[in-house]
């Protein structure tokens, strides 16, 4: 079942146990006053750049993306590849483009930049739901995945064994997100992209020196047991020669990866324009060299376990990255402790993924929805502690929800539910944050039928794709109902959510002046941070 030998498990048990721990300690220590919604939401947006920067590099670092990348690069070589570019390019994309605006429209959830343009109790529970509905599916990847690497690095086999780890990893990162609040889950965001570095340095610099530091020799030796020859090295392998599905694939992540909620919730986190600037800067930065040692460990898997282990080890090769490490990690205590580093970066990955999804899906509940979308117009809000402790039980709720649902999942093939998450921030929320802020004559009818068409075309796509039904790596093996002709849906569904946004705003009741004349009033400072007009 495992590469790894007694030792190492004994150790990485011990360490996780520890890890846990203190993790949780530190959240309890660094939690949030019960009285103060901007402490609770943001951590008083006062993080430095630089630790802001390594947060947003955590969230945007799920355990889907850094096991399925290197996992993916070993089984198709150039087209992981192509992959790791566009996971880069997206963090990018949203420096240049949307980072500002949304620090200077965004007060603590999404609901708060749409609003900002668009308010409205409607719009306040329509982003509530598309935020439940793109990070639950992917909170039950991370969970689902939990149980099976460990089991893969503890050596149990059993049933039980990954339905129990997947529950106590849920119940931890439930405390995480319900204690902690921004600055803690912040905090555990650090540690994670610190450890990852860490662990990918030395297993690169390891897998490179068993190739004496050629490269050459390292590709060759990845195409020669890859099983696929010349062809691991060169376009097509993963979509079988389909150019437009290769290209439906990336264009999903690139718009997708960034405008997830858990990620837009991180440039609150910070108190001015130049510091959001500054905090991408050292973001992009700690992703470009993770993604850099994904790339090594992805070829290093190839080379030196070989196509038929990685592909053995787990649906996309998600135990690639453990398998090699436990290789070049060699024998003896010092291999044990190689193997634990390595184990102990995956495992605060996951717990850190999820728990900062957790608290985005928490935080729309209380502030969205409870705080604003259902509460009546004749009442004042709820007061801070309730709206916190409204926080504090959505995040129980949400975290049993993702922890059924990964329990029912993981048998399945879970990519399905992580394109589906980036298929909605692709074709729903990336054409309403590019409409919301920096569309004049943009409309709220505009704004819910991209939220709404976005989402349900993403829906009715997906249940087509080959992920679902037909083949047989797919949810439903035995099923053959496989109607659309790529595996993600962004080709079709990122022009249909656009579309729906520009259609909603010109066929739309409400007139376009009235929608206009609002957008300027609040254009100086969502685009400059100048202060406004007249005050909203």
């Amino acid at each position: 079942m495992t590469g790894f030998d007694e030792s190492a498990q004994a150790m990485s048990l011990v360490v996780f146990i520890a890890v846990a721990t203190i993790v949780l300690l530190l959240c309890v220590l660094a939690g949030p006053d019960r009285d103060n919604l901007e402490e609770f939401y943001t951590g008083y947006s006062n993080l430095a750049p630089l630790r802001n920067g390594l947060a947003i590099a955590g969230d945007y670092l799920s355990a889907a993306t850094v096991l399925s990348t290197t996992g993916v690069i070993a089984l198709t070589g150039h087209d992981g590849l192509v992959l790791v570019v566009s996971t880069v390019l997206s963090l990018v994309l949203l420096m240049f483009l949307l980072a500002e605006p949304l620090r200077n429209a965004g007060r603590f959830t999404l609901g708060d930049v749409l609003a900002r343009r668009s308010p409205g109790r409607a719009v306040r529970i329509t982003a509530c739901t598309v935020t439940l509905v793109a990070l639950v599916p992917f909170m039950a990847v991370q969970l689902a995945g939990s149980g099976n690497l460990l089991a893969f690095i503890l050596g149990f086999d059993s049933s039980g064994f990954r339905t129990g780890a997947i529950a106590a990893v849920g119940t931890v990162m439930i405390s995480y997100a319900a204690i902690g609040g921004m600055r803690s889950t912040a905090l555990i965001q650090i540690m994670k992209t610190v450890t990852l570095l860490g662990a990918g340095l030395l297993i690169s610099v390891l897998i490179l020196d068993r190739f004496h530091w050629d490269t050459g020799a390292l590709l060759a030796a990845a195409a020669r047991r890859s099983g696929a020859g010349d062809a691991y090295l060169r376009a097509g392998l993963q979509y079988g020669g389909n150019d437009l599905d290769m290209i439906s694939s990336e264009l999903t992540v690139v718009l997708g990866a960034a405008c997830l909620p858990h990620i837009i919730m991180r440039m609150s986190a910070v108190n001015s324009a130049r510091a959001v600037r500054r905090s991408l800067s050292w973001a992009v930065s700690a992703v470009v060299l993770v993604c850099v040692f994904l790339t090594v460990i992805g070829f290093g898997a190839a080379a030196l376990v070989g196509h038929s282990a990685v592909s053995a080890g787990g649906s996309q090769g998600s135990s690639a990255i453990l398998q090699v490490s436990s290789v070049v990690a060699g024998g003896g205590r010092t291999g044990a402790l190689i193997a634990t580093t390595m184990t102990t970066a995956i495992f605060l990955t996951l717990l850190a993924s999820v728990a900062g999804m957790t608290l985005a899906c928490a935080n729309s509940l209380a502030h969205d929805l409870f705080a604003h979308g259902l509460a009546r117009t004749d009442r004042p809000t709820p007061a801070p502690r309730t709206e916190i402790m409204t926080a504090q039980g959505a995040a129980i709720g949400v975290g049993v929800l993702a922890t059924v649902l990964a329990v029912v999942a993981r048998h399945w093939n879970v990519q399905a539910l992580a394109v589906f998450s980036f298929c909605v921030g692709a074709s729903a929320l990336a054409p309403a944050l590019v409409y919301s802020l920096f569309w004049r004559r943009f409309t709220r009818a505009g704004l819910l039928c991209t939220l709404i068409v976005g989402t349900t075309g993403v829906v009715v796509l997906m249940s087509g794709t080959n992920l679902i039904s037909g083949t047989p790596g797919a949810v439903f093996p035995d099923v053959d109902a496989n109607w659309f002709p790529y595996t993600t849906t962004g080709l079709v569904s990122i022009p249909v959510g656009f579309l729906a946004g520009w259609l909603g705003t010109v066929l739309g009741r409400r007139p376009a002046a009235e929608e206009r004349r609002r957008y300027e009033q609040v254009e100086p400072w969502i685009l400059a941070g100048a202060p406004p007009a007249t005050r909203q």
